[in-house]
């Protein structure tokens, strides 16, 4: 089984595409003579090509319906179809089985797929035919590693610790800690990494630790383990972290790097004693998945013309908007993956850098010693931008730098905890900004959260009911119908599956402008964006809950909608 194309062809494809240039290709033919490996392989590390372009181009070649593998969760009954090795050694990742229909869905990135599924028939006689997505080849092999697993399992471990002698008690700053809890340690974060969780927390409690996950923005109880292993856990993760392993009694934060499948996630660590030991918390970075595209940001039409038509402006503060875990940075990213062209300097100050990207020159502000937000702001102002990213606009010393930066003639992009567009404002008002310094030049604000997106392989049609009337009939007939949430094998049972964004886009006009210039209150400026067609948060989210997007018991988690009855 071939793959496609071979190192000629796509270097001549990717030439054509315009995704790489002659000097690119000649840099990476060069490190190749260095250390043989696959151009895409090369291309890719080097910062020159993203997977998502290296798919498209693949794809648009081979005429084959290409997938995301960064995006995707495999079915467990189809990763127990194939035996690791057969996957392993046709370079195949099973993704789906439809049991009834006796079909299953694979990933490969080969371009003659014949034999691939005559084998797999072959192997499996109960199926009737075998469908197949393209993948790029570099993220197929490290997705076969993630969704198989080691190769000892964490029930293999359990099973070891809970037959074989109980763990000594840790002692503060002692070493040799039993190695079955280093690589239970290990193989929670490998299960925390394939089910996708934002987070992980590890809650001692008298006699157990709780161990639950964030997924899709909900905690979820994934283990519980006897308060015994907690202290050698801890331990390992406080090594992991740098971390003062002696010290119980104050919180520490830290942060790591741990690999799966030959890519390195980015853990951030806090601990923090309470009553019966360290509660450790570790947020989940995973650099691979890259960025989303703003067209695949889920938004409408006029939306996404909006959003285009605000970033078009030559200068000025475009406004990111949230809490955190709303998706904030996803939008950013895509902002900038937009605008990132060779006639523009692009320049970002973080803490942390997310999403490392080419051409971006990218500053961590934790690891830049002395400056923060504003020392940085200035010093990237000397460095001739076009575009400026503020990872969060936190005081107003960083407020008023940002500012200056957009009256001096540069686009700039920063997040600001408010709940929703209009929220900014007051918001911008408190850190300092005064009413003539945002008027003219703040292009828009953009308010978002995230929400579960319904399961579509089992959600179901009910009655709406006399409660979720208000919010969503558009008469009294009681036949009126909405969306539920059942739950299946396919969405691990929640019902849900993946998350979509709500976006309340607020672009500033000369209306608005001639409003912000006079100190208008909240009230005026609302009335003047709703003539303009304004379209707040609880509405947007009602209006993906009437498309059967989500439920409205969903939205109601997330968004306040008492503003939006009918």
């Amino acid at each position: 089984m071939a793959p496609l194309p071979d190192h000629d062809a796509l270097a001549t494809l990717l030439l054509a595409a315009g995704v790489i240039g002659q000097d690119q290709l000649r840099i990476a033919r060069m490190e190749q003579q260095r250390a043989p490996r696959p151009l895409a392989d090369l291309l890719l590390g080097l910062g020159f090509l993203s997977e998502s372009a290296l798919r498209g181009v693949i794809s648009e070649a081979s005429g084959r319906r290409p997938v995301d593998l960064a995006r995707s969760l495999p079915d467990d009954a189809a990763l127990a179809l194939v035996p690791v090795e057969f996957a392993r050694r046709n370079q195949l990742l099973p993704l789906s089985l439809d049991t009834d229909q006796a079909v299953l869905t694979i990933a490969t990135a080969a371009t003659d797929d014949r034999a691939v599924i005559d084998k797999l028939l072959a192997l499996c006689p109960q199926l009737r035919r075998v469908e197949c997505l393209l993948a790029a080849g570099p993220e197929l092999g490290r997705a076969i590693e993630r969704h198989y697993g080691q190769a000892q399992s964490l029930e293999s471990i359990l099973h070891e610790l809970e037959t074989g002698a109980p763990p000594p008690p840790q002692r503060p700053g002692g070493e040799g800690h039993p190695q079955a809890l280093v690589r239970l340690v290990d193989a929670l974060l490998l299960d925390a990494v394939k089910r996708d969780a934002s987070d992980i927390h590890f809650e001692p409690e008298a006699h157990h630790l709780r161990i639950r996950c964030r997924i899709d923005g909900v905690l979820r109880q994934t283990r519980a383990l006897h308060a015994t292993y907690w202290p050698a856990m801890a331990v390992r993760i406080k090594v992991l972290a740098g971390l003062n392993i002696a010290e119980t009694r104050v919180p520490q934060d830290g942060r790591f790097s741990f690999d799966v499948a030959g890519h390195a996630i980015d853990f951030r660590v806090s601990c923090m004693p309470t009553l019966h030991g360290e509660n450790v918390v570790l947020r989940l970075l995973d650099r691979s998945k890259g960025v989303v595209p703003l067209s695949d940001l889920g938004l409408g039409a006029g939306d996404l013309a909006a959003l285009e038509a605000m970033i078009a402006r030559p200068e000025g503060l475009i406004l990111v908007t949230g809490p955190t875990g709303s998706g904030k940075t996803t939008t950013l990213y895509s902002l900038l993956a937009h605008l990132n062209t060779e006639a523009r300097s692009i320049m970002t100050l973080e803490d942390p850098v997310e999403y490392p990207m080419p051409r971006l020159r990218q500053t961590q502000v934790a690891d830049s010693g002395r400056i923060g937000f504003a020392e940085g702001v200035r010093a990237m102002l000397r460095q001739d931008p076009d575009v400026l990213l503020i990872g969060e606009i936190r005081d107003a010393d960083t407020a008023a730098m940002a500012l200056r930066a957009a009256v001096t003639g540069h686009q700039v992009y920063s997040t600001l905890h408010a709940g929703s567009a209009l929220g900014a404002l007051p918001r911008l008002r408190e850190l300092g900004v005064s009413p003539e310094m945002l008027a003219g030049n703040l292009i828009g604000i953009v308010a978002q959260r995230l929400v579960r997106r319904l399961c579509p392989d089992c959600a179901e049609t009910v009655a709406i009911e006399p409660w979720a009337r208000p919010y969503l009939a558009t008469d009294d007939s009681a036949a009126a119908t909405r969306m539920q949430a059942r739950g299946c094998a396919r969405c691990n049972f929640q019902g849900y599956r993946g998350r979509l964004a709500l976006m309340e886009i607020l672009p500033v006009d000369t209306g608005l402008d001639d409003l912000l210039a006079r100190g208008a209150n909240r009230s005026d400026l609302l009335a003047h964006a709703q003539r303009q067609g304004h379209v707040g948060l609880a509405a947007a989210g009602l209006a993906r809950v009437r498309a059967g997007d989500t439920t409205l018991e969903e939205l109601l988690r997330v968004v306040d909608v008492r503003g939006a009855r009918r």
